[in-house]
């Protein structure tokens, strides 16, 4: 009996097997369709990256004016500045409001078929929208990073002579970014996982990829766990990465 029972099992495992590779060939090896899923990787990251860059410059630019009227908006005699830093605080809240308020896949359908019609570049598409979209977080990461600073700094950036700008990039800006890096990175993390939404344009992402496999195949399974397989490891490894980051950083302080 248990030797039947071995030999029904073995058939079993067989045919599990026999049936997995004869999927993982259909749905990779043939015709080469694992290079979707490459080429939709190199695209993903790049998309990333790209859009980290703009929405850390963005995000800098919106922190510092925020912060300059918060701090300093009530103090400055000069009335034409006191109008031009409340214009670009109005600015800077409207643009947070709309963005943090309206889904990224609105956005980058609102670019692709409405801002940027006239453009077939849909990864410069892609950039820019999570680029701007990206900027409204990490305004308010820096923000809050600039905020945590003492503001005796501030006056002993002013006491040896240093205009506001300068004290802000010299002193305040090292300080609040080195408290923030950690936040930074886990937005790249989010934002690595937000790309996924590319495919709404027609951009060959990793998630368009593996879709299109799955379009030619009728096989949902195996190209879509491959997919989030991949998106997994990619969030390990950058997690992994921003964990030393934060050791490293703790480390230094003491």
């Amino acid at each position: 009996m248990f030797e039947l029972l071995n030999t029904n099992m073995n058939r079993i495992l067989c045919s599990i097997s026999s049936d997995f590779v004869q999927q993982f060939r259909l749905n990779f090896i043939e015709k080469d369709r694992w290079k979707y899923l490459l080429k939709g990787l190199g695209v993903t990251l790049e998309i990333t990256f790209l859009a980290v860059i703009i929405g850390i410059l963005i995000g800098t630019i919106v922190a510092i004016i925020r912060t300059t009227y918060d701090t300093h908006g009530a103090e400055t005699r000069n009335q034409f500045l006191k109008f031009i830093l409340s214009v670009l605080n109005l600015l800077c809240k409207i643009y947070l409001t709309v963005i943090r308020g309206t889904p990224v896949v609105v956005q980058i359908l609102i670019s692709y078929y409405i801002i940027f019609v006239s453009s077939n570049n849909k990864i410069l598409i892609a950039v820019i929208t999570f680029g701007f979209n990206s900027g409204a977080y990490v305004a308010e990461i820096i923000r809050s990073g600039i905020q945590s600073i003492d503001r005796g700094q501030y006056e002993a950036g002013r006491s040896l002579g240093f205009s506001y700008v300068k004290t802000m990039i010299y002193f305040i800006a090292p300080q609040a970014f080195k408290n923030v890096l950690p936040t930074l990175a886990n937005e790249f993390i989010v934002l690595l996982k937000e790309t996924a939404v590319s495919g709404y344009i027609a951009l060959e992402d990793l998630t368009k990829g593996g879709d299109i496999i799955r379009s030619v195949t009728y096989s949902p399974i195996m190209p879509l766990f491959a997919v989030a397989l991949i998106y997994l490891v990619l969030v390990m490894f950058f997690t992994w990465l921003v964990g030393n980051l934060e050791r490293s950083l703790r480390k230094d302080e003491r």
